[in-house]
C-alpha cells in the first residue's frame, strides 16, 4: 500500500511540474527561435534595481574599415533584425555597425513592470556604446526608434556624428492635435485582440504603401511569435511602449537639435498613434507624411530632406538597395564634411 501511495504522489508531482513548466514555457517571448542575420550578444543591464540583458549585435565592416561606426535603433514593431539588408550594405561600405534590441523588445529583457522612458532607453543605449568603446557614432532611427534617436542626440549631442531619421514617428503632438488619452488598460485591452491577419493588414497598408511580397512575411511572423509565446505579457508591454510614445512627444524639442540631421521619408506612410481612438474629421489631418516631411525639415537646424515619393512607412525593407544608396550618399557627405 505504501508503495502504491510513494508511485501515486511520485505521479502527482511530476505532473505538477509538467503543468508548471508548461505554464511557464515562454519560448518565443524573446525570439529564441527567431534567427538574426549577424550573431547576438547580451549585455548586462543593471537599471530601475533589475538585473536585465541587453541584445545586440556588432558587425565588423567587410570592407576596408573607415573608422566610423553606425548604430541603429528599431521601431516598436520591429527589432534590430529587421535592419538586415541596411547593416550587410553599411558593412560592405567599411562602417562598423551596431544594431541593438531595446529593453522590453525582440531578444532584451522584457521587465513589465518596468518604467519606459525615452530617457531610460537612451541611457542604456548609451550604457551599451559606452561599454563597447564607441565614443561617436551616426545614430539612425526607424519609427519610434526615431523618437528614441531625437531624444539621444539631445542628451548625448557630443557623442553624436549625424543623425538619421528613417520614417520617424512623433513629427506632430497627436495629443494636441485631438487625440484622446488612452489609458493603458484600454491599449492592452486593444492589443489583446491582435491576430496575423490585423498585423498583416496594417503592415501592408501601413509600411509597404499598399504592397505585399513574400519576404514581408517573416516581420508579421517576429511579431506574432512573441504573441503566441505570451500574449499577456506581451499585449502589455505593447500597451505601456504606446503610452511612452504618445505622452512623450519629442516635436517641441526639434529646434534645439545639434547635430547635423537628415530626414528619409516615405511619403506613402500614414502612421499616427491613437489616430483609431478619433472621429474622422481629426483622423484625416493626423499622419500626413509629405506635409509633415517638410515641416520637420524647415524645424530642424542643419537638416537634409530625402523623399520617397511612392514608399511607404519602412523604405529600407520595401526597397531596400534604394535606401541604402541614399543611406550611403548622405553618409559620405557627413563625414566629407567633416574632413574638410
Amino acid at each position: 500500500m505504501m508503495k502504491i501511495c510513494r508511485a501515486v504522489s511520485f505521479i502527482v508531482t511530476l505532473l505538477l511540474i509538467s503543468s508548471f513548466v508548461s505554464a511557464n514555457n515562454k519560448t518565443g517571448f524573446r525570439l529564441e527561435n527567431f534567427d538574426y542575420p549577424y550573431p547576438v550578444q547580451f549585455m548586462p543591464l543593471s537599471s530601475q534595481k533589475k538585473q536585465l540583458e541587453m541584445a545586440y549585435m556588432d558587425i565588423k565592416p567587410t570592407a576596408k574599415a573607415n573608422g566610423k561606426t553606425i548604430v541603429l535603433f528599431h521601431g516598436k514593431n520591429f527589432c534590430a533584425a529587421t535592419w538586415g539588408e541596411t547593416i550587410k550594405a553599411l558593412a560592405a561600405a567599411g562602417y562598423r555597425v551596431i544594431a541593438m534590441d531595446q529593453i522590453g523588445f525582440c531578444k532584451s529583457s522584457k521587465p513589465v513592470d518596468y518604467q519606459y522612458s525615452f530617457h531610460q532607453l537612451a541611457t542604456n543605449s548609451w550604457n551599451l556604446l559606452n561599454k563597447l568603446g564607441i565614443e561617436k557614432a551616426v545614430i539612425v532611427g526607424h519609427s519610434m526608434g526615431g523618437m528614441l534617436a531625437t531624444r539621444y542626440a539631445l542628451l548625448y549631442p557630443d557623442n553624436v556624428d549625424a543623425l538619421f531619421l528613417v520614417n520617424p514617428i512623433g513629427l506632430e503632438d497627436w495629443l494636441a492635435k485631438g487625440v484622446p488619452y488612452v489609458s493603458i488598460k484600454d491599449w492592452y485591452k486593444n492589443q489583446l485582440t491582435l491576430t496575423t491577419k490585423r498585423a498583416r493588414a496594417y503592415q501592408q497598408k501601413t509600411y509597404y504603401a499598399g504592397q505585399w511580397r513574400d519576404d514581408y512575411q517573416k516581420w508579421v511572423d517576429m511579431l506574432m511569435i512573441q504573441y503566441r509565446a505570451d500574449k499577456e505579457d506581451s499585449a502589455w508591454l505593447s500597451a505601456i511602449h504606446y503610452d511612452m510614445i504618445l505622452t512623450q512627444p519629442v516635436v517641441h524639442e526639434f529646434d534645439q537639435l545639434s547635430v547635423p540631421t537628415w530626414l528619409f521619408i516615405g511619403e506613402k506612410d500614414n502612421t499616427a498613434i491613437g489616430k483609431a481612438f478619433v472621429p474622422d474629421d481629426i483622423k484625416k489631418q493626423l499622419g500626413n507624411y509629405p506635409v509633415l516631411a517638410r515641416k520637420t525639415a524647415k524645424a530642424i537646424p542643419d537638416s537634409h530632406l530625402i523623399l520617397f515619393n511612392d514608399l511607404g512607412h519602412s523604405p529600407q525593407i520595401q526597397e531596400p538597395e534604394r535606401f541604402q544608396q541614399a543611406l550611403l550618399n548622405a553618409l559620405n557627405t557627413v563625414f566629407s564634411k567633416q574632413s574638410e
